[in-house]
């Protein structure tokens, strides 16, 4: 197979990857075969005998994980450069693009570097836990970005992700990895075999496809919601983001907000939930109680005896010692930090906060900033710091006077499904999104984050109240159907009954453990390459006594 070839095989891969992947409707089954085309072009180059084998084949696995991920992620271009300037918004898009794709390669090509040492069931195995271990470092370091984690591709066909109550998305992740291993090996066989022998292999892979499979569906359709309801008015008051914090004032905002929650708002409404930076104006925590924008957010709530408000809201802190990383020096003498934050207020004195944590590296957050702590000049000269918004380290709940417990999600903190779980544990009854959609445009990042909340309501079985300012705000309940929808650039409000639950799923129990595992084996399994190249042929050169 020559270079065209091979090429051209992981091309097919990626496009079939892409064509899986949300919001296509009803392709997501294509991810448990996606990856064959690209275990033909690998298996070729390590069979040609040609030079430099490793160095194509990084280049073939890349060629797929590179267009796989601008393909599906391309609008996050758009969402950075709308609040960046161009050469902030190019370097922050190389994150998704090439530093995901690096590392899903990177994947393959220690796979590759493995097979030449150990049996071959060994390297699968070595495949499944590079490629996880490698996923869940997308998650936890300061360039996080897990959009592209393989087990969100069933955000499309929810139906067969039920399962994820026990595993989260990492047993997704494991699904399709050992299904595309697999159903290689049935093609290799049925290939080359004859007999009945070369069907054992594709029925194996075809009981890894359909049990799970057929647990999801059963779960699916036998789901019962469970716990009290609660009536919650969720609000997209669809003001445009550009506009947001020059053009329309904050009181003005506040109006159409209030005017949108008392249209359909009851009596006997419990919630209103408001998207993120809804309160647009920089609130001092400790003086919020004199804030003109918090007494006109009272004022709206004493219609509503029993209600409480979540809202987004840019809030500061003053400190008078640089408490955090993220603070700020002012001339003064005294350090501020700035948060994207949740705020609950309810007909009382009682206001709690939530600081967004989860924050988009480079935009957001400068990667790494105690190590990067002696660019705090440069960056300030630039209208930013080193550490840019503040950040709590430790998931929180709201908890309203009533005893309910809310677990609040700003924006991109969704993808997290093992901080939302610790939420939940803490005491969540259901999951409030606020976020600000409006930044990516009519784009699928915009879909792609919807249904992506999907997968938390299946992970804790919590109904979740999603407010986007521009975007899709939606009610989902436990199983991750999506009960109410917005459309795409409408000032509205939407209600409904949700259930609060305080039943404990095994995910929530034990978490992303699933990916902890592998991470450790990843390790250990790397360790042998060097080793058998290095330590293992040195033993076997040293001359015997």
């Amino acid at each position: 197979m020559n270079k065209n070839q091979t090429y051209s095989l992981a091309i097919l891969s990626a496009f079939l990857l892409w064509l899986a992947w949300p919001p296509m409707p009803f392709t997501a089954p294509l991810l448990l075969i996606a990856l064959v085309p690209l275990f033909i072009s690998i298996e070729s180059i390590a069979n040609s005998g040609i030079k430099k084998t490793g160095k194509r084949i990084f280049l073939t696995a890349g060629l797929t994980f590179l267009i796989w991920n601008t393909a599906s992620t391309y609008w996050v271009y758009n969402a950075i450069s709308s609040y960046n300037e161009t050469f902030v918004a190019i370097p922050v898009s190389l994150i998704p693009y090439c530093l995901g794709a690096s590392l899903m390669t990177l994947a393959f090509w220690l796979y590759y570097r493995l097979s030449k040492y150990v049996n071959k069931n060994i390297a699968y195995l070595g495949l499944i836990s590079f490629y996880i271990a490698l996923e869940y470092l997308q998650q936890t370091w300061d360039l996080a970005f897990p959009w592209m984690t393989l087990g969100n591709g069933f955000a499309a066909m929810h139906q067969l992700a039920q399962w994820y109550d026990y595993t989260g998305v990492y047993g997704g992740s494991l699904w399709i990895l050992l299904s595309n291993i697999l159903a290689f090996e049935a093609y290799k066989k049925f290939k080359n075999q004859s007999g009945f022998l070369k069907f054992k292999p594709v029925v194996i892979w075809a009981l890894v496809v359909i049990i799970p499979a057929a647990i999801s569906l059963t779960k699916y359709f036998n789901a019962v919601e469970q716990g009290t309801p609660s009536n919650v008015v969720v609000v997209q008051p669809n003001i445009d983001p550009y506009k947001k914090l020059e053009v329309i004032p904050p009181a003005e905002q506040i109006q159409i907000l209030t005017h949108l929650s008392d249209s359909i708002g009851q009596t006997n409404t419990e919630y209103f939930i408001w998207p993120e930076t809804a309160i647009p104006n920089y609130a001092d925590e400790d003086r919020i109680r004199s804030n003109p924008d918090f007494l006109t957010l009272q004022n709206f709530l004493s219609k509503y005896k029993n209600g409480t408000l979540i809202t987004g809201i840019e809030s500061i802190k003053w400190y008078q010692d640089k408490k955090t990383v993220s603070a700020k020096k002012y001339p003064d003498g005294m350090y501020l930090d700035n948060f994207n934050s949740a705020m609950q207020v309810e007909n009382s004195a009682k206001v709690e906060f939530y600081h967004k944590s989860k924050l988009v590296p480079g935009a957001e957050k400068m990667p790494f900033p105690q190590v990067f702590s002696f660019l705090d000049g440069v960056f300030s000269e630039l209208g930013g710091s080193v550490g840019g918004w503040g950040w709590q380290d430790k998931p929180s709940v709201l908890y309203a006077q009533s005893g309910i417990g809310v677990a609040p999600v700003v924006c991109y903190e969704s993808l997290w499904g093992d901080w939302i779980a610790q939420q939940v544990k803490d005491g969540a009854q259901f999951i409030a999104i606020i976020t600000n959609d409006g930044w990516w445009g009519n784009t699928s990042g915009k879909d792609q984050h919807q249904m992506y909340a999907k997968l938390r309501a299946i992970e804790t079985h919590r109904n979740i109240a999603r407010s986007a300012n521009t975007g899709i705000s939606s009610f989902i309940n436990q199983r991750g159907d999506v009960t109410q929808k917005t459309k795409w650039w409408t000032r509205t409000a939407i209600k409904a009954d949700i259930n609060l639950n305080d039943e404990i799923t095994l995910y929530v129990k034990v978490g992303d453990v699933i990916a902890k595992v592998l991470s450790v084996l990843a390790i250990l399994l790397a360790l042998v390459i060097p080793y058998k190249k290095w330590v293992k042929n040195d033993r076997s050169a040293s001359p015997t006594i």
